[in-house]
């Protein structure tokens, strides 16, 4: 489809998508299509909701405070991740964007900031970080937005833990992640500690969890937001789906 080759742009919408659909744009969107990437009508864009796959849409109306998108055709349908968490403890602002915006870039399906016993932040703008997964699957070319959850203490999700969802838990103390490999089922998560690594009582807790199952990420003590992409991508490339 030519057409597709001529939209420069991707952008993510709620409003449902399908043949003969029109897209309203609100004033930011607006703004950016129209104001910064100097869109006119008859251009095309790449548009997805997390629902619908992706669709090539032609801009049918423009302004200042809104405009309208037509859909035209289906470019991509909708593509889910692996059933992969990661929670992660949260670090300073722009290293936990970081760890969002490769979460989603890499396939997470849920992204949970917990808050530990060495957690240093206490609190995080979920609205900004769930834009910052957006923005990533804008640019990698994704399909799909994984949520992100609420802060929690990490002591009140391990009480409710689902019994049919395993743990990559990455403790900096051990070598060797091989063992964790080898367990089946296909609902995971993966969790990165904070700065300050696990407690006793923590690792305590984890170890006492039969679905937990703690893993090195190497010899090296990696930072937390490195850490999030090397257990990202070893999962991946084992148990995920880059195989």
């Amino acid at each position: 489809m030519s057409d597709v080759k001529s939209a420069k742009v991707r952008l993510y919408v709620e409003h449902p998508l399908g043949q003969g659909q029109t897209i309203p744009l609100d004033r930011d969107q607006a703004h950016y299509l129209f104001g910064v990437m100097r869109l006119s009508v008859g251009d095309h864009v790449l548009v997805f909701n997390g629902r619908d796959g992706e669709w090539l849409v032609q801009v049918s109306d423009t302004g200042k405070r809104g405009g309208a998108l037509d859909c035209v055709a289906q470019t991509k349908p909708l593509q889910l991740p692996p059933d992969l968490w990661l929670l992660f403890a949260p670090i300073k602002k722009a290293r936990t964007d970081f760890i969002v915006e490769k979460a989603a870039e890499m396939g997470a399906a849920r992204i949970c900031p917990v808050q530990s016993e060495f957690t240093n932040s206490e609190r995080i703008r979920r609205d900004r970080l769930q834009a910052h997964a957006v923005e990533a699957a804008e640019q990698c070319g994704g399909t799909y937005v994984p949520d992100v959850a609420e802060l929690e203490r990490l002591d009140r999700v391990l009480a409710t833990w689902p019994v049919d969802r395993q743990i990559m838990f990455c403790d900096e103390a051990l070598v060797g992640a091989g063992e964790v490999l080898s367990v089946g089922g296909d609902k995971w998560a993966i969790l990165i500690g904070p700065e300050g690594g696990f407690s006793d009582a923590e690792r305590a807790r984890l170890a006492a969890m039969p679905n937990a199952h703690a893993v090195s990420l190497g010899p090296r003590i990696l930072r937390a937001d490195t850490a999030a992409v090397a257990a990202m991508t070893l999962w991946q490339s084992a148990l995920g789906d880059w195989t």
